[in-house]
């Protein structure tokens, strides 16, 4: 779940980062952001690079340790500029031989701008 999130979505090196989600995810992934969702690694390679244009100076960040409970694992977040937090929410992920098959990301708070 740490992996994921820093060294997936932080990460600006399309070639690293494609290695991270072929070692981490299935190859039909499924993830459900709450207004898409993306099927497949190749979605994820292109929603990380999106968001990494979009929002060139935020970083995810773990808030606590990844949790799992039989194939169910959790992890919660922090998203924005390294000054203050944008974004919290959880990650939920299904994982089968030891990757990732579907990933739910759930928003819990927008923060506004201060």
């Amino acid at each position: 779940m740490r992996v994921s999130l820093l060294e997936v979505f932080n990460e600006p090196d399309p070639v690293r980062r494609a290695a991270v989600l072929a070692e981490n995810y299935a190859e039909d992934v499924v993830w459900h952001e709450p207004d898409r969702i993306n099927r497949g690694r190749k979605d994820f390679e292109r929603r990380a690079e999106e968001m990494l244009a979009e929002t060139p100076h935020w970083a995810f960040r773990p808030v606590g340790r990844a949790s799992g409970l039989d194939d169910i694992g959790h992890l919660g977040f922090e998203y924005g500029p390294a000054d203050r937090v944008a974004v919290s929410g959880t990650d939920i992920a299904r994982i089968n031989d030891g990757v990732i098959i579907e990933l739910y990301t759930i928003v819990t708070e927008m923060h506004q701008p201060s």
